[in-house]
Parts: structure tokens; sequence; C-alpha cells
């Protein structure tokens, strides 16, 4: 499971002309979810982003995380983040996962973050729409972030 954080002032996501989720301060995130991935990995790729520590503090360095700082979430899914892009010009997206799994991991991701970082906090895109996603990088900061052997997880 991939997901690519971006600190923002506000960011909010549409559909058919609507918007569904809007949000100040906090992390947009483009979450990925591979073909071999489990609610295991959804958990602990939750937990790294919510505690990954890219706010300043009151020296100016990246030293708080999302929950600390106040700030919101907003998950957007992409499963375009699950391509194989190692050969050619056109990506493969053989590494995905069929919608029902990524569909299924990607709300137990939303359920998983909500649950921690409180509901009033994390916005949705839909899954499977055309959105038009709108943000205001803070910094810029963005950062890939990835669940299992590839990554390790900090426990909040």
């Amino acid at each position: 499971m991939k997901g690519l954080i971006q600190r923002v002032s506000e960011a909010s996501v549409a559909v058919d002309g609507e918007t569904i989720a809007r949000i100040g301060p906090g992390l947009l995130l483009f979450l990925g979810v591979e073909r071999n991935d489990t609610l295991n990995e959804a958990k602990e790729l939750c937990r790294k982003i919510l505690s990954y520590r890219v706010f300043p503090d009151e020296q100016g360095r990246m030293n708080v995380n999302v929950q600390d700082a106040g700030g919101s979430l907003l998950v957007v899914p992409q499963f375009t983040l699950a391509a194989d892009t190692s050969s050619g010009t056109r990506p493969g997206f053989s590494l995905a996962a069929a919608p029902e799994l990524a569909n299924r991991l990607y709300g137990d991701f939303v359920a998983e973050a909500s649950g921690l970082l409180g509901a009033g906090r994390v916005g949705t895109g839909e899954f499977g729409a055309d959105m038009k996603v709108a943000l205001i990088n803070d910094g810029p900061v963005t950062f890939m972030l990835e669940s299992g052997q590839r990554g390790s997880c900090t426990k909040m």
C-alpha cells in the first residue's frame, strides 16, 4: 500500500462539479492499494501517516504530526500509485488491487483514520469516481510512504 502525502493549507475534492469533501490545514493523502495488500498493511500505513512528523514545531523544524498539529486528513483513492512504471512509456496496472479489494481496504483505512484522528477530521474522495482535487501545498511538503516490508511503522 502506498500513500503520497502533501502538507496542505487547504484541500478539496469534487465529483460531477460538486465538492464532496474539504479540509483546512492538514494532510492530503493519495492512497494506492496493491494486489497483495491486507487489512494489517492498511492499519500500519494509517498509523504511520498519522504519526509522521511533517508540521513545524516552535523552532520551525518538522517535528509535529497531523494529530498533534490539530490538522485534518483528506483521503483520496488513487489506483495509479500502484502502477508499474519500470519499463516503457506507458504504465502497467498489474500490481494494482482488484477494485473490490481496493475499495474494501480504502474503507478500512478511512475507518482506522477516523477512529484515531476523529471522524470530523477525516474527509474522503469517492472510490472509482472521476474526481477533481484542489489543494494549496504548504511548503511544498510531499512524501511517499509505504506499508509492508518496504517500510516500518511507528506505533502511536
